[in-house]
């Protein structure tokens, strides 16, 4: 089987968690479990790490990763884009296709990740544009409010199925509703150069449900979740 080289986005701008990148979740700084659980993989063949952060790049470093360069500034914002990332990374490693592993994604088995790139490798491959890894919600987006102008929850849609007051339908109603997690995405080169990241023929890959890291509280609930883990396993 072919194997794929490996994308780890890691900016050193974070407000909500200050050095979140690198910040200790158990034994280790945040990336370094993206940069183990590739490192495990039997189909990964290059760890990257694009950062903007020297701090960050040797961390990387420490623990197998590459950091072929430093990313500019313009490229490390609040609202900078995946497609800026990643057509920057692609004018400086020469692959076809990438794994791109967000670090707040932490809880992942190369198993899961060997499996995604087999399936891209197979037949799929010409047929879609990318694979995004999802997790199935527990709500669908029908049964959600957003607040109007007039300072009343209002639903998203105008209607479902002819239903006007459709948030009161049964969640059985509605279809089931994914989210993408970070876990593994796979991006293909042409379809950055187009920008627009992931095509319109963009395949799932469905895992159980993954806990992304973007506000302390967050960060606290995997703690907890490691130790129990940790726990569980001594006893």
């Amino acid at each position: 089987m072919k194997r794929m080289n490996a994308l780890i986005p890691a900016r050193g701008g974070s407000k909500g968690i200050p050095k979140k990148n690198i910040k200790l979740l158990g034994p280790y700084p945040l990336i370094v479990y993206s940069i183990k659980a590739c490192l495990d993989s039997k189909l990964i063949e290059n760890i990257y790490v694009s950062t903007d952060d020297e701090e960050i790049a040797t961390v990387a470093k420490q623990y197998g990763a590459q950091v072929p360069f430093i990313r500019p500034p313009e490229y490390a914002q609040d609202n900078s884009t995946d497609n800026e990332v990643l057509n920057h990374f692609f004018d400086h490693v020469d692959c076809e296709e990438i794994a791109f592993m967000r670090p707040t994604t932490p809880i992942r088995t190369s198993e899961q990740i060997d499996k995604c790139i087999t399936e891209y490798y197979s037949s799929t491959r010409h047929k879609c544009t990318g694979i995004r890894s999802v997790h199935e919600l527990p709500e669908s987006p029908y049964k959600m409010y957003r607040i109007g102008g007039s300072g009343y929850c209002e639903g998203f849609f105008e209607h479902f199925e002819g239903e006007k007051n459709y948030t009161n339908l049964p969640r059985q109603r509605f279809p089931n509703a994914y989210h993408p997690n970070g876990y593994i995405d796979i991006i293909k080169r042409s379809q950055v150069r187009t920008r627009n990241t992931f095509g319109n023929k963009v395949l799932p890959f469905i895992t159980e449900f993954s806990l992304e890291i973007d506000t302390q509280d967050q960060f606290d609930l995997l703690e907890l979740y490691l130790q129990k883990a940790e726990n569980d396993k001594n006893q």
